[in-house]
């Protein structure tokens, strides 16, 4: 029953091409169904061109001249179910303006989480005040008011992106494991508060690539009332044949996990790296910035790949 809600919420126009965005954008209710939607999209984007699932796990929705794969209920693959459960998770956790970032990681040793393949960041802000889209992988910005067509251009161009990557980066390892963590704005998130299907999680101190990681900006969305911030990190030697402008490079190998954890207007701190003789100071670390509070799946899962 849960999974047909995910497929129900991602199919609410009906066309002779069935859509994936809201029309237009004027309230809320709406801005939430395209953050919604557009999160889903997403998950969905990464999942299918990292052929983590089956074709037969896939809907097709279309956004202009793009044709879009759309994460649906796929009983001969448990696997697809897991991610379905989580995006639910998430828009439990957005309906109620609790949900800071969701952190989807890939990795290969169960024993080693923070020894990661690829991350995906998706970070949220709530607001009521004029929408501006960002896209840092560009060097030109738009700015506008809630102009239903401007974000759906906007969404577009933010999908395109992904698509780009996702293309360019080398095959996944056949035992690759996927989790999501949930990160929350402390300040309104009660303290038990846990959406369906994800426990209380660990905040990790770090993560850590086999090489130097590169971290690409894919893009932000902003409703007016929404934005979601998307970003991917991985090994700078998986990803190819991508323009200069979208790649931001570490020296490093180890990303501090408050890295992953900046607000938008502190950006800079994105590249927060600590060399592998740096000696971790929690202590430090909570002084300069409290650490979230954070969920994590009740169960991770490897796809079956092979």
């Amino acid at each position: 029953m849960a999974t047909a809600q995910l497929s129900h919420s991602i199919r609410i126009h009906k066309a002779p091409k069935e859509t994936v965005f809201p029309s237009q954008i004027t309230n809320e209710h709406e801005s939430l169904i395209m953050v919604k939607q557009l999160f889903a999209t997403s998950i969905s984007c990464i999942t299918y061109l990292r052929g983590l699932f089956p074709e037969s796990s896939y809907g097709e929705r279309h956004l202009d001249d793009l044709s879009l794969k759309i994460l649906q209920e796929d009983k001969k693959c448990p696997g697809s179910l897991h991610i379905i459960k989580w995006i639910q998770g998430c828009f439990d956790a957005l309906e109620k303006r609790y949900l800071h970032m969701a952190v989807l990681t890939l990795y290969t040793n169960p024993k080693e989480p923070e020894k990661v393949t690829e991350i995906y960041q998706f970070k949220f802000k709530y607001t009521k005040e004029g929408a501006t889209m960002d896209f840092d992988s560009s060097s030109t910005a738009f700015e506008s008011g809630t102009n239903s067509e401007d974000i759906k251009k906007a969404s577009a161009l933010l999908m395109r992106k992904l698509y780009i990557l996702m293309q360019n980066l080398g095959p996944l390892p056949n035992d690759v494991i996927l989790t999501m963590k949930l990160h929350y704005y402390n300040a309104v998130t009660p303290h038990d508060y846990h959406p369906p299907g994800f426990k209380e999680g660990v905040n990790s101190h770090f993560l850590l690539f086999d090489g130097k990681p590169v971290n690409v900006q894919v893009g932000l969305v902003s409703t007016g009332f929404h934005s979601m911030k998307v970003k991917v990190t991985t090994e700078a030697t998986r990803v190819s044949d991508l323009e200069n402008n979208l790649l931001q490079e570490s020296s490093t190998t180890e990303i501090a996990h408050q890295g992953l954890d900046c607000d938008e207007e502190e950006e800079e701190c994105n590249n927060h790296i600590q060399r592998m003789n740096f000696v971790y100071s929690q202590q430090s670390s909570e002084s300069s910035r409290k650490k979230r509070k954070v969920s994590e799946p009740m169960k991770v899962f490897s796809p079956d790949r092979k």
